[in-house]
């Protein structure tokens, strides 16, 4: 799916388990399945709390460190901090990462984005919306209510003095944000649109459950994220106008409403939305990317000496930005997939 919709590389960012991606990843490179080149995480970086019991919860920094390693040597180049990890193991993650030349993302809760970038950190995974920092009752490595959390962040306003203190901080140092609004939207009320072959790639059981969720978000009274929404996408906007580099993915999670491909080109519909052009859409969700992983000499723009990946679409998304929907080939490494 993430090929078919014009990817032809993407990066995993926490994995569950790695060893598959990695086997993956074997398949994929000499051809024996169709699949986009992988840029590997490794295990996900989760403190004690963690509520997927596939997670393994770090006990302190040495095992932070440690866990890099391993998977390092197993051939990760990309590490993702969770929600419950201290900053002392952040600290000690981040330290052994780049002591390999790797980089570290994540999608923070115990830990603030300021905090997140004073200890290094490379790039943020989802923006404001997940950003503990702005709650009054943040305690130093405790991950706070997530709902009041939301209730706090959906009364601030980002051109506020504190969210764009944050965003000049990030700008600073260099820390990347990875936009994943497709996930955002689900919770709001009624949205996405619809869409039947969104729909056709679940399977029945999926499709069921997805509409029902939908259905029950709709009849929600005074639900936040009707407001929040909105203020993540002018976040994001704010963060690119500072300098800050943003990429793109869809986050695939949620209550599945999120489908592999099909996200990706919903996320770049949506960033038009908040206020990008076209162009400047379709760079974030490419150039951008290849950047971040310092694959830009090969990848992410198109001109001579570089790889052959690209996309066909059927129609103009510099002047419609939903024709990013009508991929009628995709090249990779100058092979077409239809």
């Amino acid at each position: 799916l993430y090929l078919a919709a014009g990817l032809p590389t993407l990066r995993t960012t926490g994995a569950l388990d790695p060893y598959t991606n990695n086997e993956l990843k074997k398949l994929i490179v000499p051809g024996r399945l169709p699949g986009p080149h992988r840029v590997i995480a490794g295990r996900s970086l989760e403190g004690q709390g963690a509520y997927p019991p596939q997670m393994h919860q770090l006990s302190g920094p040495a095992d932070a460190r440690r866990t890099v390693d391993y998977w390092a040597a197993e051939g990760a180049t990309t590490f993702k901090a969770y929600m419950h990890i201290t900053r002392a193991e952040l600290s000690a993650a981040i330290e052994a990462a780049h002591k390999r030349g790797l980089k570290v993302t994540g999608h923070l809760c115990s830990i603030g984005f300021r905090e997140a970038a004073a200890l290094g950190i490379d790039n943020l995974e989802h923006g404001f919306l997940v950003d503990t920092e702005f709650d009054p009752g943040k305690t130093p490595d405790a991950c706070p209510s997530q709902k009041l959390t939301a209730e706090t962040e959906a009364k601030l306003d980002i051109e506020s003095a504190p969210v764009q203190e944050t965003i000049g901080d990030l700008v600073a140092h260099h820390v990347a944000v990875t936009s994943t609004l497709p996930v955002f939207e689900t919770f709001v009320p009624d949205r996405p649109p619809l869409e039947q072959r969104v729909l056709d790639a679940m399977t029945p059981e999926a499709r069921i459950s997805y509409l029902r969720e939908r259905a029950l978000i709709a009849e929600r009274h005074n639900d936040p994220y009707g407001k929040l929404f909105p203020k993540e996408e002018r976040f994001e906007y704010e963060f690119a106008k500072a300098g800050g580099l943003l990429m793109a993915g869809p986050d695939p999670t949620g209550y599945g409403g999120v489908v592999p491909g099909f996200g990706d080109q919903r996320e770049v519909e949506l960033l038009v939305e908040a206020g990008f052009t076209p162009v400047q859409a379709i760079h974030i969700a490419t150039e951008n990317g290849a950047k971040f992983l310092g694959l830009d000499g090969d990848i992410g723009t198109l001109s001579p000496g570089k790889d052959a990946d690209l996309v066909v679409i059927h129609g103009d998304p510099a002047a419609n930005i939903k024709d990013i929907e009508r991929v009628d080939l995709v090249f990779k490494d100058g092979v077409g997939y239809d």
